[in-house]
């Protein structure tokens, strides 16, 4: 029987998604629950699961194309030769000269080898349809191309491999009067330019970044914190922390709690904007930047103010982990009243954030730096961190700015307020 792979759902507000990579070739044997292809969103990526063990008959949309809900993207061969089986079978379901694709749509396997026979030889390899895109695009000579895939086939990354090495070659064979062919590196004082699209995802960041600064009034303050008493309250109690709860004690938690205490005192901060009036929330969901390889992530904490250290710690490890592995849910990036950003990961000293839109505030921390400061009419050395507060100035006063970002600093220098309510 011949399933079609369609487009699933797309979530609320999402109206359209880009493919990515095939995790699958005509050929191919595929189980049931097993991903096929990735589909990138605005704002997550999703996947898109076989739902029969079988052989993949037939791609129908390339990777990159863009598609909506109930496209039909591919053809499953649920009684194909191999389906279901193991690696073995899996192996022998495709023979090198790929009859069993052919004889199922004869046009899939010669776009499959479309590129090989344009290169003019009959030895070229066979592309996989993200790696045609990029020999398409590059102007390159696939036969120049080590494939590393199953049977010799050159993946995408094989393609990106052959570009980044410089080693580039033109489709068009030089005449016999040109002499031998140059050699494949550019001229020295050779100037390039490379036009990639951006992502989805990328140009959605990019938007709401324009829209933060377009339809906010946004002013940041600044202040600075002496980090020595969180650093000595973690080195005292870091083994029994992570041995009482399965999770390291950070300084992500210690913030989190300070920016929730400054939010109870100033809930102006923890509020939005909607048209003409300001709408407070009596809870408190902080949004925590994670950096991804397909951009700036923000998942979202719930309820802090009832989250322990050790629950907040585990929730910020998990949400990390998987929008880095792009499995975030896209509920778990929505509804955040106030967000927090850690340049000092990346050794940023000082720093204006963004607001994220509808939120009114974002707390920025940086990298935390031994500096001479006077105590007690001493100076001494001590480890300091710069604290940035962008807020909406359309309803957060410069005064309930300054003095949020001081109860924030008084919280993390005396963490025992945080258990005494202080």
């Amino acid at each position: 029987m011949r399933l079609e792979v369609k487009v699933p759902q797309l979530p609320e507000s999402v109206s359209e998604a880009t493919l990515l990579d095939w995790h699958k070739q005509p050929g191919d044997a595929i189980r049931r629950d097993e991903n096929l292809i990735d589909l990138e969103t605005d704002k997550v990526v999703l996947e898109v699961p076989a739902q029969e063990d079988g052989i993949v008959a037939e791609i129908l949309v390339k990777a990159g194309e863009v598609v909506q809900a109930g496209t039909v993207i591919a053809v499953i061969d649920t009684e194909g030769a191999g389906a279901g089986g193991d690696k073995s079978a899996d192996a022998a379901a495709a023979t090198p000269d790929q009859e069993r694709p052919a004889e199922d749509k004869p046009e899939a396997a010669a776009a499959d080898n479309r590129t090989a026979r344009d290169d003019g030889g009959e030895d070229a390899p066979i592309l996989s349809p993200a790696a045609q895109r990029l020999v398409s695009e590059h102007d390159l000579k696939a036969s120049a191309i080590t494939g590393t895939g199953r049977d010799g086939r050159v993946t995408k990354e094989d393609v990106q491999r052959h570009i980044d090495g410089g080693t580039s070659a033109r489709d068009e064979a030089p005449s016999p009067a040109s002499g031998p062919e140059p050699a494949d590196t550019p001229p020295a004082g050779a100037r390039r330019e490379e036009r990639v699209p951006m992502t989805r995802i990328r140009a959605r960041i990019a938007e709401r970044l324009v829209e933060a600064q377009q339809t906010a009034a946004i002013l940041t303050t600044f202040n600075e914190v002496d980090m020595q008493p969180v650093m000595d309250l973690r080195q005292r109690y870091k083994a029994e922390f992570e041995q009482a709860h399965g999770v390291r004690l950070g300084f992500m938690s210690f913030f989190v709690k300070a920016a929730v205490e400054a939010l109870k005192r100033f809930p102006v901060v923890n509020a939005s904007v909607d048209g003409d009036d300001i709408l407070y929330h009596d809870y408190f969901d902080v949004g925590v930047a994670v950096s991804t390889p397909r951009g700036l992530m923000v998942p979202v904490l719930r309820d802090c103010d009832q989250l322990g250290f050790a629950e907040i710690e585990q929730q910020i490890n998990d949400l990390g982990l998987r929008a880095r592995d792009n499995k975030i849910k896209l509920e778990e990036l929505q509804g955040g009243t106030f967000s927090i950003t850690n340049g000092g990961i990346f050794g940023s000293m000082l720093s204006t954030p963004i607001l994220n839109p509808p939120q009114s505030g974002i707390l920025g921390m940086h990298n935390i730096v031994e500096r001479p400061v006077a105590v007690a009419g001493q100076v001494v050395i001590r480890p300091v961190m710069y604290l940035a507060l962008s807020y909406d100035h359309r309803i957060v006063d410069g005064r309930e700015a300054v003095q949020f970002l001081v109860t924030v600093k008084q919280v993390l220098e005396d963490p025992a307020r945080l258990l005494l309510q202080l």
